[in-house]
């Protein structure tokens, strides 16, 4: 027995079933499966951004001026911020949560969500900031009109389903940069 055995043998222990032949696809139920949790994934970032959307675009919550107070280092790159939130319109501030991406002493245009919990960037910045993973969303949707095309047997468009995949992809990761950069500046 090889070595090379032995790792076989070790590997078909964490790797048990019947291994697929190369060129075979899932059965029609599978590849429906497939395709609609991979439109999940690449939706969910869509939907659960309108909220912050709304908020950022100040359609809804109350503007005002967010001051970031303390930064906390939870660990592990990530970090627990706290804010006095000033309205616009006057009152007493109020103690909010900050976006994590903040520093102690930051001062920035903010809007106050409805519940007055925390309050997020405002303006420009904070639109494009809450657009990071909408074009995350449509950076993933990218290839799947080949794979639907492949899925499906269907050999003409694939070419051009391809191009227009690296397009979609490349302008959601684009997209994606830049929402970061926003966050972060």
């Amino acid at each position: 027995m090889s070595m090379s055995d032995s790792f076989t043998d070790i590997a078909d222990v964490f790797q048990p079933g019947v291994k697929p032949q190369p060129g075979r696809l899932p059965g029609p139920f599978a590849r429906v499966v497939l395709v609609l949790c991979w439109l999940a994934v690449c939706l969910m970032p869509i939907l659960f951004a309108v909220g912050d959307l709304r908020l950022a675009a100040g359609q809804v919550g109350t503007p005002g001026t967010l001051t970031v107070v303390s930064c906390e280092d939870l660990g592990k790159g990530r970090y627990d911020c706290k804010g006095s939130f000033a309205p616009d319109g006057g009152g007493a501030a109020v103690a909010v949560a900050a976006s994590p991406d903040s520093e102690a002493g930051d001062v920035t245009r903010a809007q106050l969500t409805p519940e007055g919990d925390r309050a997020v960037k405002a303006g420009t910045a904070g639109v494009i900031a809450a657009l990071t993973l909408p074009f995350l969303g449509i950076g993933m949707l990218g290839f799947l009109p080949y794979v639907i095309l492949y899925f499906l047997g269907v050999r003409r468009g694939r070419r051009t389903s391809v191009i227009a995949g690296i397009l979609i992809t490349v302008a959601g990761l684009a997209g994606t940069v830049v929402g970061m950069v926003a966050a972060y500046s």
